[in-house]
This record gives C-alpha cells, structure tokens and sequence, in this order.
C-alpha cells in the first residue's frame, strides 16, 4: 500500500453515505488549513479532471441507459485513475494537501458491497488504476439513510442516491467494517452533529496526523508544506 507518507504531501479523504455531508466539512478543512498557511486542493470523486467531469456526468446522470455493476465499477476507476496520475499525485509531489470528497472507499461500498461484485475485486480493480495510491487518513461521515434521503433536495437524486434505502445501508454497513479494521487510518463520526462541531472534531485528528508526519509546525505556526497562502 502507497500512502503520500512517501511523499511530500498530505493525502485525506472524506467519505460516507449520501447526505451526510462530506462536501461541506471537506470544504471546512479546506479553509482551515489555508488558514494556517498551508497550499490545499480540494477535489471531489468522480471528477476532478475533464476526462473526470464528463464520466461523472455518464456514471450519475439519469438518461444515459442501463449501466451494469461491472461497466461501473470501471467508470469509477477509470475516473479515479486520471484524478490520481493528473491532479492527485502531483500536487502531493509539490507537498500540498489533498482534500477529495469520495475515493477508493466509495467503491469497495457501493460497487463493491451494494452491486455485489466483491470488497477484494473491486479494491484490486483501483490499487491498479490508482498506482495503490491510498489516503493517509479518511473521514467517514455516518448518517442513517433514511435520514440521508432527508437531507438530499426533493427530486434531485442522482442514480445512486436513487437506490432504496436497503441498498444505501449496505453501503454504510462497509464504511463502518472498513473502519473498524483500521481504525488508526480513519475517523468515524455521527453526521448529525452540528456542522461547526463536527468541523472541530476533524481538525483536532488531522492535526494529530499532522504531527505524525512531522508537520507539527504547519498547523502551530502556519508555515506550510508548500508556498504560503497559495490555496487551490
């Protein structure tokens, strides 16, 4: 397993059921760390690249046709493998921090678990794709989805936040076992917390692992891995 450990930069992920809000609290770490004088890019899955951006619009949108669990299992990582060589990697080479709303964990849940293709097939599927480029670190924002589906705009579902709430409780169930298994490598946290103290909770461990790498000093004094304030 390749981590940005190796590297220069800080690699995190946000991941987690539909609704739970990763956008905003990946959004919300984004800020804080600029604030503290570090280079950020914040990025969201699939996407990231044009190439990205368009099989979103594929993989997501209603209207394209049936798409079976294998052609979507590739969509995802053929998505993931140019997010990684074109943007992940090389902003991780030029020691920034990477904030990614959904990556390899998303698709073990929901290709995986919820199509029913397998945790391993589908984990190996993007080691390759990706160059086994995992995150250091991961935030799993847990939501019941039945209270997911109340967070989501009223008929502004995409194909898999379409899918039954049996479907969506597979998924959480993954987050939660792929959690268990590694806990010094995530973060599990009750999405229904308020927004600014689930906020706080986050950067309180990323400033642990921060530590862990030896960036104790980024998040203390603001200098860091890259060129002061220059966010992303």
């Amino acid at each position: 397993m390749t981590t940005s450990a190796n590297g220069t930069g800080l690699f995190i992920a946000f991941e987690g059921g539909d609704g739970a809000g990763k956008s905003t609290q990946s959004r919300l770490l984004a800020e804080a760390l600029r604030g503290r004088g570090m280079v950020v890019v914040q990025t969201r899955e699939p996407g990231g690249t044009e190439i990205g951006e368009k099989l979103r619009s594929l993989v997501l949108d209603h209207g394209h046709g049936e798409i079976d669990p294998r052609t979507e299992a590739l969509m995802y990582a053929a998505a993931r493998a140019a997010h990684v060589e074109q943007l992940i990697r090389p902003a991780l080479a030029r020691g920034e921090a990477v904030i990614t709303d959904r990556y390899i964990d998303s698709s073990v849940a929901y290709q995986g678990i919820g199509r029913g293709l397998g945790t391993q097939e589908v984990r190996d599927l993007n080691a390759w794709a990706t160059g086994s480029l995992w995150p250091d670190f991961t935030v799993v924002l847990d939501v019941d989805p039945v209270e997911g589906r109340a967070r989501r705009a009223p008929g502004g579902e995409d194909r898999l936040e379409s899918e039954p709430d049996s479907f969506h409780a597979q998924v959480r169930n993954a987050y939660l076992e792929a959690a268990a298994a590694a806990p010094e490598r995530y973060l599990v946290i009750d999405a229904r917390q308020d927004v600014p103290v689930i906020a706080g909770l986050i950067l309180d461990r990323v400033e642990q692992v921060l530590s862990a790498h030896g960036a104790t000093s980024a998040v203390a004094t603001g200098a860091g891995p890259g060129s002061p304030g220059a966010g992303a």
